[in-house]
């Protein structure tokens, strides 16, 4: 696992704008539907350039890596616009939406049930749902790919919002099974990672 504190970039975390299921109140986290499908609402759009416009920091130099997921990489592309960044998104399957396992495509109430579970410590989750450990290690995954390759660059990461909050639990010295007392990260909110 990387060590965050040592780390040589300045991160920035962003999840993606609303997209179609979250108007739809379902659950998407396969790459199965989620990857070609369920893209952002006209609504999502205008939240990620508006969430841009109102966070200092990122310029024309970031980079941008994203899920591979459609909102996400809507969500990315809206942002690189922005900037003006004149190089490629990277998409990174490490950035992926957690996998919620039997609820793919249930309402998203059931989101509750696995963050109940999550609180309890439940090891291995019930309903074929990726544990938080395996998410958190998806991240640091990508991080380690990245400080490979840069020094001293903002990078900013678009992802989802379990995978966004894990991660913000583990920069709190938390388990990550405390992802949900986090202070919510809401659709296209951008927050500087570590400070």
């Amino acid at each position: 696992m990387v060590d965050f504190q040592g780390v040589k970039n300045k991160y920035y975390i962003m999840r993606h704008g609303q997209s179609l299921a979250n108007a739809e109140k379902v659950i998407v986290s396969s790459p199965k539907n989620g990857v070609r499908g369920y893209g952002l609402t006209k609504q999502g759009k205008i939240q990620a350039a508006y969430a841009l416009a109102h966070f200092p920091g990122l310029d024309r130099d970031t980079i941008i890596y994203a899920s591979d997921f459609l909102r996400t990489r809507q969500t990315a592309a809206i942002v690189g616009e922005n900037l003006k960044i004149g190089r490629d998104i990277v998409l990174s399957k490490f950035l992926r939406e957690r996998f919620f396992g039997d609820w793919e495509l249930t309402v998203d109430d059931n989101y509750k049930k696995v963050w109940a579970d999550d609180a309890k410590k439940i090891s291995p989750p019930k309903h074929n749902v990726e544990p938080v450990e395996s998410v958190l290690n998806r991240i640091f995954s990508c991080i380690s790919d990245i400080e490979d390759k840069y020094r001293k660059k903002n990078i900013l990461l678009v992802s989802h919002g379990d995978t966004l909050q894990i991660f913000l639990a583990f920069l709190k010295g938390w388990p990550p099974s405390r992802h949900r007392e986090v202070n919510h990260l809401e659709v296209a909110q951008i927050r500087r990672a570590g400070s």
